[in-house]
Parts: C-alpha cells; sequence; structure tokens
C-alpha cells in the first residue's frame, strides 16, 4: 500500500517538480545576484528595509525572491554635461564639462537609503551646475573666458566640496568648452592682443633703459681706466719700455731707421722707412719745399717724443 501511494500520485508529483522548475527560471535573476568587478550591492529586505551595516562585495549572492539587491558601480565614472551660465550683464554663456565621481563605497548603504542609484541626475550634476551659476553669475565675459584671477578654478573646487557632502566622491570637473557669441570672442581677443602690444612696447622700454645703463658703465669705466693707466706711465716707465722695444726691434728682419736721442732719457725714436718716407714726402708736398737732409749729429729727442714712439710700437705689429 505505501509503494502504490506515489505510482498514483505521480502525475501531481510531476506537476508539482515543473511548476518549481518554472518558478525557479522566473525568479533566478531575483535570486542569485552577482557583483562584477567594480560593483557592489545593498540589499533591501522587503519586512525590514534596507540592510545599513552589510555591503555586499563582488561575487554571487543568494537572497530571498522577496528581497532586491541593488548594484553599484565603485570604480570612477565620467558624466558629459552642458549647461548656460549668465553673466553679471545678462550675457548668456554655454558651457560644457566632464565630471569623474564615484559613490563613496563606505557610504554605500547611506547613499542608497537617502539619495537612491540615480544619484548623479539627483545630486552631482543639479549642484555642480548650481555652484557654477552662482560663482560665476558674479563675473563679466571677459573674465570668464580668460579664466581671470583662476575663477573657475575657485568654482570648480566649491562645486567638488558641494557634492562630496552627499556621499559622493568626485575627482574633477573639466571645462571641455565655453561658448560665447561670436562678436564677444572678436572683442576679446582684439582687447587682449592690445594688451600684449602694450606688454611688448613697455619691456622693449625697459630694455632700451637698461642699454643705456650699461654703455653709461661702460665708458665710464674706460675713462677710469684710460685715468688709471695715464698716471702709471712715469717716465722710468717709460724708459724701460723703451729699452725694450729697441731690444725687440732689433731682433726684427724688416729694415728700419733708428735715430738715436740724446735727451735726458736717452730714448732712441724708430720708425721704419716706410713710414719715415710717406712722413717725409707728405711734409714736402704740403710745404712745397725741398725736404732737409738729416744732420749726422745725433738729435734731442723730448719724453713726449718717447712716449708717442713707444704707442706707435705697441700698435704696429712686429715682424
Amino acid at each position: 500500500m505505501q509503494y502504490r501511494w506515489p505510482r498514483k500520485k505521480r502525475h501531481y508529483l510531476i506537476i508539482f517538480l515543473l511548476i518549481l522548475a518554472i518558478l525557479t527560471v522566473l525568479l533566478w535573476h531575483r535570486m542569485v545576484i552577482t557583483a562584477y568587478a567594480g560593483e557592489a550591492g545593498v540589499l533591501f529586505r522587503r519586512f525590514s528595509g534596507t540592510e545599513i551595516d552589510t555591503i555586499y562585495k563582488e561575487g554571487v549572492h543568494f537572497i530571498s525572491p522577496l528581497d532586491i539587491m541593488t548594484i553599484y558601480e565603485t570604480r570612477n565614472q565620467i558624466a558629459l554635461h552642458e549647461f548656460d551660465v549668465l553673466s553679471v550683464k545678462g550675457l548668456r554663456i554655454h558651457l560644457a564639462i566632464a565630471i569623474r565621481y564615484r559613490p563613496r563605497y563606505d557610504m554605500l548603504t547611506t547613499l542608497h537609503q537617502q539619495i537612491g542609484p540615480d544619484y548623479l541626475q539627483r545630486i552631482v550634476l543639479p549642484q555642480i551646475e548650481s555652484v557654477m551659476r552662482r560663482q560665476l553669475g558674479s563675473y563679466n565675459a571677459d573674465q570668464i573666458y580668460t579664466n581671470g584671477k583662476g575663477l573657475l578654478n575657485k568654482a570648480i573646487v566649491l562645486a567638488i566640496n558641494e557634492v562630496g557632502r552627499n556621499y559622493v566622491v568626485v575627482d574633477d570637473v573639466i571645462i571641455r568648452s565655453l561658448t560665447l557669441p561670436d562678436n564677444i570672442v572678436k572683442a576679446i581677443e582684439d582687447k587682449l592682443t592690445q594688451q600684449e602690444y602694450m606688454r611688448s612696447y613697455e619691456f622693449r622700454l625697459k630694455t632700451a633703459t637698461k642699454e643705456a645703463q650699461r654703455k653709461i658703465s661702460e665708458a665710464r669705466g674706460i675713462n677710469q681706466a684710460q685715468r688709471i693707466i695715464g698716471e702709471s706711465l712715469t717716465p722710468e716707465i717709460l724708459a724701460f719700455k723703451g729699452i725694450k722695444a729697441t731690444q725687440e726691434l732689433a731682433k726684427s728682419q724688416n729694415a728700419k731707421i733708428v735715430v738715436i736721442g740724446s735727451g735726458k732719457n736717452g730714448l732712441p725714436l724708430i720708425l721704419g722707412d716706410n713710414a719715415f718716407t710717406t712722413t717725409a714726402g707728405s711734409a714736402a708736398q704740403n710745404n712745397n719745399k725741398p725736404m732737409k737732409t738729416l744732420s749726422s749729429s745725433p738729435s734731442y729727442i723730448p719724453a713726449s717724443s718717447s712716449q708717442t714712439a713707444y704707442q706707435q710700437f705697441n700698435q704696429a705689429p712686429v715682424q
């Protein structure tokens, strides 16, 4: 009798198993939840509410079909957004931004309970847009366009801090483009061009002033150097230099004329043939007089002539 009952009721057992299989197939996606890499889950129980203390990590999780598990992406995400900002004078400025954001992992259950999975549309975009409109609305269009005093950076920092209060981390807000009317852009560019011209003129003026100061300093240095050299040329030094120059010229193979002086210093006057002939010919032509013959007797050469000869020697190369 015990073995006959299942045989008689086996069609009920088959029907039950079929129903169970169908329910399993239909409810599989509600009972078996997979959190992939970079994801985490928050469980909502039908009779007790959200589990605040538990964050379901990566992997497979089995739950009741009556409960609901919401999967959040915990990696960095990028959202593109565009909106208009009115300047202090009512000029419309179109901004296109890119936002890098992610939910705070340790506050994921609170984020799910208070805001929900669509936190991007509810919190991130509206707050960033509100802060940037409030900050940029007090500046002129040219200040916004040129990012004067870093006002765009300040607005971005304030927007990031504002969003961070709502369990969301915003890593950066990137301004992809800033669009103004064409005539305003042209006027701003002309203004910037003129400013660069003025800076160029100021730089050239400073350069010319510095160059004039350099030349004045150089002239003063040359004047002082010449004064020091002139004071150091004593008769004794000139006599020593004259003797040394005579020794060096005596070793040269070129033709030369040596006029031995009998002055107080006894310094000779040494001239090359070409220099002497040229000087004598010029004197004869200018005076229309025949050139006198040099006396065989020694002539007196003053100290000034000795100094002139020494200077001519230093200027002419010795061969």
